[in-house]
């Protein structure tokens, strides 16, 4: 006997979400990924959250800081991502000068009657959908409790505190959450993979600035997503604007980093009982009226989150051990090295580029050299610091001493002969011999100019600034052997993706010239070009560097107007 009811289907595996997720997020040369039809930039979600009758700790900006302070000493040497900076005590003044050249307002622009903000961190459409908490436990500088950091302001808000004494020993933890709709408002659905390359950006700029003050910055411990959401009272709805569409005003728990900012490097403290803590504040409202759903994006943040805590193993490469090219000054024929602090917060992204500047082959690798994993310390703020999964493959335009062509970088040491081999057989891999041991450069194929840049221009959506740019290139991740041991690899993935990207905006920036991501390609067409034929490996993010043209139109203002001197 048949029964009339329908067949049960299976609900999708984390996996299959994800890998759905990936396919119908990709940007095709006959269609772009799902996004709004429309944009009403009088409604654009709010850039800045604050929580309402949450106590407010003011924290001391860098330019309110004596020359005599360490902090502001160590700002004042040239940027040195693969070392650390000397230790010193820290202060309420050090954590605000870390929080400010990692998370805080740089300049303000302004053009007629608009006027936006730019951070030290970048992000997709300038939106910044990263929020940052301080946890701090048996400090002699900050009582014990969870902070908001309030970027605007330059302030910690008081999120909560413990209603017991704590017996921890000393602990700085900063915790990252994603507030996703100011991402999907306008990118739609592939708002998600946004969100974790600005997590990776936000992880490698709070590693960098910490280095400079002399304290490492780990993930080594990551507590389960409903315990992170309980420490920081995002499980709270009563803490929350309630609204139909509620998407557009909760955070999604990403990742917790340690900052050794004293004797002992371990993050050693036990995390407090979520029983223990008394909340404050409410938070202030994203956006009203948001016109769309992408209910896809909760799907595959459900698929990725973890459910248990996690202690990762930490890379420790001795500081000696890393190359010459990351911890010194540039090379002769390129600019002199810049400070710490005209770097850190006088990063730019670049909108175009002069087409006729030539990068020295010196600046090319001192830009690159930082990206092996091995060999510079942010890398340490990931929790997959210890087995990198991405390749870079480069559109060389305009390097002294390079053809133009495409290059590979192999970031994975003997793991990249893998995608080496995956290549189009039309590629006649070749070393770079120019002295560079630290840069296993690979040429792959040389290009006539034009046609190069004719092919870069079209890949990226057809955006000219991948081929003014002196140089482009496409981070190609392990993919699908990755999601299959742990669909959460997925953020993972991305948030290294991001972390490169960081690493190059800095030593771009410290070079003289400037970077800027791209969000925007067209996924397979790359993987053609490629000959990648499946989905062992996929593109995640891209990037150009070149030499910027400024847009005289608009003007530039001081990032605390109030606070100035």
């Amino acid at each position: 006997m048949q029964s009339d009811s329908p067949p049960i289907t299976p609900e999708p595996s984390a996996l299959a979400r994800v890998l759905d997720y990936h396919a119908r997020t990709k940007h095709r040369m006959d269609r772009y990924a799902a996004g709004p039809e429309t944009l009403d930039w009088e409604a654009l979600p709010a850039p800045f959250r604050h929580y309402h009758g949450a106590e407010r700790v003011a924290l001391p900006l860098l330019s309110e800081l004596p020359e005599s302070d360490p902090a502001a000493r160590a700002l004042t040497q040239p940027l040195r991502t693969g070392a650390l900076g000397p230790r010193h005590e820290w202060t309420l003044a050090t954590l605000g000068v870390l929080l400010q050249a990692s998370f805080g307002i740089t300049a303000w622009k302004s053009w007629g009657p608009d006027r936006w903000a730019l951070r030290a961190n970048p992000s997709s459409g300038n939106l910044h959908p990263v929020e940052t908490y301080v946890i701090a436990q048996q400090l002699p500088f900050l009582a014990d409790g969870v902070y908001h950091y309030e970027p605007e302001q330059h302030a910690l808000e008081l999120r909560a505190r413990w209603s017991s004494a704590s017996t921890s020993p000393p602990s700085l933890r900063v915790a990252l959450t994603s507030l996703m709709w100011r991402e999907a408002w306008k990118y739609g659905e592939r708002a998600f993979r946004y969100c974790q390359l600005d997590v990776g950006h936000a992880c490698a700029a709070l590693a960098i600035a910490a280095r400079t003050l002399g304290a490492e910055v780990s993930a080594a411990v990551q507590p389960a997503h409903a315990q992170l959401s309980q420490l920081l009272g995002l499980d709270r709805e009563q803490d929350f604007a309630t609204q139909r569409a509620h998407m557009s005003e909760r955070e999604e728990p990403e990742l917790v980093l340690h900052v050794a900012c004293g004797p002992s490097a371990a993050p050693a403290a036990a995390w407090p009982d979520p029983a223990d803590l008394e909340f404050f504040g409410t938070a202030s409202r994203i956006d009203p009226r948001p016109m769309y759903r992408w209910p896809v994006i909760t799907e595959v943040a459900l698929a990725t989150r973890s459910s248990a805590t996690t202690q990762h193993a930490l890379v420790h490469t001795p500081e000696s051990a890393a190359p010459a090219s990351t911890d010194v000054p540039s090379p002769n024929d390129a600019p002199a090295a810049a400070s710490a602090r005209s770097v850190l917060l006088g990063r730019r992204s670049a909108q175009r580029f002069d087409p006729s500047y030539r990068l020295p082959w010196p600046a090319f690798r001192a830009l690159l050299s930082p990206l092996m994993p091995e060999r510079t310390g942010p890398f340490r703020a990931l929790p997959s610091a210890a087995r990198p999964a991405i390749d870079l493959v480069l559109f060389v335009h305009r390097v002294s001493e390079l053809e133009p062509g495409l290059y590979l970088l192999p970031r994975r040491g003997a793991h990249s002969a893998e995608l080496l081999a995956r290549l189009s057989p039309t590629y006649t891999p070749e070393p770079v011999a120019l002295g560079a041991p630290d840069l296993p450069l690979v040429r792959l194929c040389a290009a006539e100019p034009r046609q190069l840049m004719r092919v870069a221009r079209a890949l990226h959506c057809h955006q000219d600034i991948a081929a003014t740019s002196c140089f482009a290139l496409g981070m190609i991740a392990q993919f699908e052997e990755r999601l299959a041991r742990d669909p959460g690899e997925y953020r993972e993935l991305f948030r290294e993706a991001g972390l490169i990207g960081q690493l190059l905006y800095v030593h771009a920036e410290a070079q003289g010239v400037r970077g800027t991501g791209v969000g925007c390609y067209f996924d397979d067409a790359v993987h053609e070009l490629l000959g990648l034929q499946d989905s062992a490996y996929q593109s995640l993010y891209h990037f150009t560097v070149g030499f910027p043209i400024e847009d005289l139109r608009l003007e530039t203002g001081p990032a605390y107007p109030g606070r100035q001197p």
